[in-house]
């Protein structure tokens, strides 16, 4: 069983200045949620109840969204502003929050491997809260009914356009027993050009990792900037053991691209009415 879920949350979010100067990317708001709280709402949903989320300079709001704030409480007792606080409150008292920072920015590998201290010797989920999922039944979810079939490394993975592929890490696989959406992938490759591109299954912000990937991560070498590519780890994997790569069912949003998110809030909008 998947105890705990791992939120990467230390990146700089250029592509969003000058609003992420002073605000993470993790806390842009989708009409009145931040997108980090979408993210623990889908572990919630899939039963995983620790959440242990990797920060950085400059992220302390995310603390404190994911605390109690008695000034504010005490304020809006008995106002029509009170009932717009206990979503939060529920997710608060729900849930445990465990901290701690990436010192570089030196990839999403190495994000992942700065929580080991967090997650221990156990298998985990791991969730990107800038790729928005819309899923009755949440993605992380779908993934742990493979990963109770499979128990191994699971990575979420959608169709992409080849014009796309240098923007992800593609998978090539083959699918299992006739399955229209779980693959056993036989290689990966990071940010491939179109010509280079085994596939377009596009691996996207959502994982279920077993802990052996620690030890992976420490050996291996920086790739492309200096960056530690989780799919290097992934890749090591799939040639020792096995990784699964599932497409899952749902709508994904790239929320670290202004168009994606423009395009998340358009669709949340028209969810609750606002349009």
């Amino acid at each position: 069983m998947i105890k705990k879920c791992l939120f990467p949350a230390a990146g700089y979010g250029t592509r969003f200045l000058p609003a992420t100067k002073a605000i993470p990317k993790e806390m842009l708001p989708i009409l009145t949620k931040p997108l980090l709280q979408f993210g623990v709402e889908e572990a919630l949903s899939a039963g995983i109840y620790n959440m242990a989320i990797v920060t950085g300079r400059g992220k302390r709001a995310i603390e404190d969204h994911f605390d109690n704030s008695f000034e504010l409480e005490t304020q809006l007792i008995g106002t029509s502003k009170e009932a717009q606080l206990n979503e939060i409150k529920e997710i608060i008292q729900r849930s445990t929050f465990t901290y701690t920072r990436q010192r570089k920015m030196l990839g999403l590998g190495d994000a992942i491997l700065t929580g080991e201290p967090l997650i221990g010797n156990e298998a985990f989920a791991v969730i990107l809260a800038d790729d928005l999922c819309d899923s009755s039944d949440g993605i992380i979810a779908q993934m742990m009914k493979v990963y109770n079939q499979y128990k191994c490394s699971i990575v979420a993975i959608e169709e992409v356009s080849y014009e796309q592929t240098d923007k992800y890490g593609i998978i090539s696989g083959k699918k299992i027993h006739d399955s229209n959406d779980t693959y056993l992938i036989t290689d990966m490759v990071e940010k491939p050009d179109i010509d280079n591109a085994p596939s377009n299954l596009a691996i996207i912000g959502r994982y279920i990792l077993t802990p052996d990937i620690f030890n992976i991560l420490k050996k291996i070498s920086p790739g492309k900037n200096g960056e530690i590519q989780i799919t290097d780890a992934l890749l090591q994997q799939a040639k020792k053991g096995k990784v699964i790569g599932y497409q899952f069912r749902g709508k994904r949003f790239d929320c670290g691209s202004i168009e994606g998110y423009l395009k998340a809030i358009n669709h949340f909008a028209n969810e609750d009415g606002y349009q």
